[in-house]
């Protein structure tokens, strides 16, 4: 049995439940960041805060971002969305493309996609060699504490549904003229291929899961339970965090 057979998809909340526990851990990322960002505690700054939200398609990322950068300014966060490396960025080691992108002391990123995508798409699709992807577990876990060392906090999330939910939120996607855009022929392939890809996540929880950056699952086959959980997560490892930073 992997992790992912470990998530509880059943999980959800009624709207008053939601409501309460989403405005709660709003208010309080918003007190972290503000401190984090030194516009509190006298303008003392803190650790960067670097987010990364994986998972599988149609498994809530967009959601959950949303629900956590809206009582930010704009101005103290920025949000980055990956997908598979152009032929510029392929001429360059796969972790050239993030580094310019992580955040500084104080500062605060979201990428929607990773570098994980070297551990998933690109290995059930071909697109790194086997050599390239396996040497890339060593690469990325070092990369990864490498950023902790240096003063910032880095969560990672994984954001997963059940097949029939994806299949849903597929359909529903098709239908709506103002969300076709966010469905293309690749998301329907891609289900084709739901067993290698299970095999390349467990692959990836089993050898990227370490101190520094543990791996966060989050259940988002209800999309309340998943916002909520996904916000209280944060929050949790922020202070960690801050804790760390601070020894």
């Amino acid at each position: 049995m992997g992790r992912l057979d470990d998530i509880d998809l059943t999980l959800r909340l009624d709207r008053d439940e939601y409501e309460k526990r989403l405005a709660a851990a709003q208010a309080r990322f918003l007190e972290l960041r503000l401190g984090l960002g030194g516009q509190t505690n006298g303008g003392k700054i803190g650790p960067g805060l670097l987010v990364v939200v994986e998972g599988v398609d149609a498994g809530g990322k967009g959601g959950a971002i949303r629900r956590t950068v809206e009582v930010l300014d704009p101005r103290h966060f920025s949000v980055y969305s990956y997908s598979k490396p152009d032929e510029r960025e392929k001429r360059h080691h796969f972790l050239w493309r993030f580094w310019t992108k992580v955040p500084g002391l104080g500062g605060m990123c979201l990428f929607d996609r990773s570098w994980y995508g070297r551990l998933l798409v690109e290995r059930v699709e071909g697109f790194a060699t086997e050599e390239q992807w396996t040497r890339a577990y060593d690469e990325i876990v070092q990369f990864e504490r490498s950023l902790v060392l240096e003063g910032v906090i880095l969560v990672k999330m994984w954001m997963q549904v059940s097949q029939e939910e994806q299949l849903r939120r597929f359909e529903n996607r098709a239908a709506d003229p103002l969300r076709q855009w966010k469905l293309n022929d690749e998301d329907w392939r891609n289900r084709d291929k739901w067993p290698r890809y299970v095999e390349a996540i467990e692959d990836m929880f089993a050898k990227t899961d370490h101190e520094f950056a543990p791996w966060n699952l989050i259940s988002g086959e209800h999309k309340k339970w998943a916002r909520v959980q996904f916000l209280e997560t944060l929050n949790e490892r922020i202070v960690e965090g801050i804790e760390r930073y601070r020894d």
